[in-house]
């Protein structure tokens, strides 16, 4: 499910499937329209409210992917039950690939702010009491008549107030999920992702939701309404990586979307292929899967989707956490050394050059330059940190900043470098 934008087009209400498409990109401003008087001073009052709770803490938070996980409408007394609820969708979500093989570069944090009232706005109905709570989640997005009870929208100024508490984290490396003090099936994915907090379902709709505010995947549902066909697609080649008017020779032939996939068992059943439906149209658009997260709750991403994902979890975060200094030359007596990241599926591949030239270091962490018996003169050094994982297959993507970094040092032979105190 996406937020909608201002305008919206059509909905798709099936039991697993209900989604909004927007009409135009997704909207990154407030989910809910709200009066611009004593914003200020309320969203203040709500932030003074809050307490911030590590519950996975792998590192500093300015040097991970953080997961801020917020809950709206659970009164002091049922704060126990939003603890439940995000055990419930974590315990889930690391079992989910890429996020089982990357859980190492995440961080997750509660914020916890007990709300007024119980539950949230329009549920079940539009005609359900309004409720005061802190982040203003509703269904029918946001208690819109034209929109979908599945919808679950939140006041996205207060839920960013709300994240900022975390220090350290903001929005190049954060992902913010916001719970509902619900059973009702529902949930959203745009510039954040939400998911009602206590539904059989929830826990499966939120690694769906973050596919979406995380990775910009889209859904694959072939239909607008369940059991109502969503007719043909008559766009151009969609920007989807996981959709296409292509066939699989064109695909190969030209190299495009999911080529290198093609014929591979499918982490969600069956083979990598060319499956029709997708977009909320039933003919005339290709999917690579049956089935996948994005089409169907309770699936695994299938390959596709999960080389988007690693490239999308990776970006959040550097390869590199530390490093020796490099902004003098150093001697030649020093051993040089990177501190890398270490993903729990695989151990991230170290290479070093001396005057680009590859040195054999066994994929070693640190380098001691007394071993190389340099010439006297300058050199140029350089350690290249690589995520080998099989998980991506596209060249672009490993050769991308989120997937490779190098850093590199210019070594004196005439100095003697002071060594620092790491």
């Amino acid at each position: 499910m996406t937020f909608p934008g201002t305008r919206l087009r059509r909905v798709a209400t099936g039991l697993g499937t209900a989604c909004l498409l927007a009409a135009g990109p997704v909207a990154a401003g407030p989910a809910v329209a709200e009066p611009a008087p004593a914003q200020g001073a309320m969203t203040t009052s709500v932030t003074e409210a809050a307490t911030v709770v590590p519950v996975q803490t792998t590192g500093p938070a300015d040097k991970r992917f953080n997961l801020v996980v917020m809950g709206d409408g659970y009164t002091a007394d049922e704060m126990s039950d939003f603890r439940a609820d995000v055990d419930k969708h974590l315990n889930v979500l690391w079992s989910v690939e890429p996020f089982a093989s990357y859980r190492s570069y995440i961080n997750v944090w509660a914020v916890e702010i007990p709300s007024p009232d119980s539950g949230v706005d329009c549920d079940p109905g539009l005609d359900a009491p309004a409720r005061d709570t802190p982040l203003n989640m509703g269904f029918w997005g946001g208690c819109n008549p034209d929109s979908v009870q599945r919808l679950l929208t939140v006041d996205s100024r207060r839920a960013v107030a709300l994240a900022d508490l975390v220090p350290g984290a903001s929005g190049a490396n954060r992902q913010i999920v916001a719970l509902a003090n619900s059973d009702t099936y529902g949930g959203a994915g745009g510039s954040y992702a939400t998911a009602s907090g206590g539904n059989a379902l929830s826990s499966l709709i939120t690694p769906h939701e973050i596919g979406h505010s995380l990775g910009k995947l889209q859904d694959e549902y072939d239909y607008y309404a369940r059991g109502v066909p969503g007719g043909t697609y008559s766009g151009p080649e969609p920007s989807s990586t996981h959709h296409t008017l292509l066939t699989e020779g064109q695909m190969r032939d030209q190299r495009a979307k999911w080529w290198r996939w093609l014929g591979e068992k499918s982490e969600s059943g069956g083979v990598i292929g060319r499956f029709e439906g997708g977009m909320y149209s039933t003919k005339g658009v290709w999917r690579p899967s049956a089935h996948s997260l994005m089409k169907t709750l309770g699936y695994a991403f299938d390959q596709v989707e999960r080389e988007v994902m690693v490239q999308a979890i990776s970006a959040k975060v550097n390869l590199v956490q530390d490093h020796t200094p490099n902004t003098a030359p150093v001697g030649a007596d020093r051993t040089v050394w990177v501190d890398t990241l270490h993903p729990v599926g695989g151990e991230l591949d170290v290479r070093w050059r001396l005057d680009d030239r590859p040195l054999n270091t066994g994929n070693a962490r640190t380098l001691d330059l007394r071993s190389l018996d340099l010439a006297p003169g300058t050199h140029t050094l350089t350690a290249t940190v690589s995520d080998p994982t099989p998980f991506v297959r596209d060249p672009a993507v490993r050769g991308s900043a989120a997937l490779t970094r190098t850093v590199g040092w210019r070594v004196d032979t005439a100095l003697t470098t002071p060594r620092d105190d790491v």
